[in-house]
């Protein structure tokens, strides 16, 4: 289930669909197979990774598709974005 998120939150939803789609690619797995290894729909899978799209999902459902991309969760989260201290002092 997804749910709509705040323009606060937006962006980093957006990139981390982009790095789950990313990574997903570089697995060799279509959406329907990673929703398979994940538990969910494939239609969640294809609402997460849309590019134009910023649907929030649960905790739960985020373990699960890390742990189905076989990648530990905050390596997801390194690779979606640049912490606030890197775009506040540009280093």
């Amino acid at each position: 289930m997804s749910v709509e998120v705040s323009f606060k939150n937006r962006d980093r939803f957006i990139q981390l669909g982009i790095a789950i789609s990313t990574l997903r690619k570089i697995r060799g797995l279509s959406q329907e197979k990673l929703a398979e290894k994940a538990g969910v729909s494939r239609s969640l899978i294809s609402v997460i990774e849309a590019p134009r799209l910023a649907r929030g999902f649960s905790l739960e459902v985020f373990f699960d598709i890390a742990d189905a991309l076989e990648v530990d969760p905050k390596d997801l989260i390194d690779a979606s974005v640049f912490p606030d201290k890197v775009m506040k002092n540009g280093k």
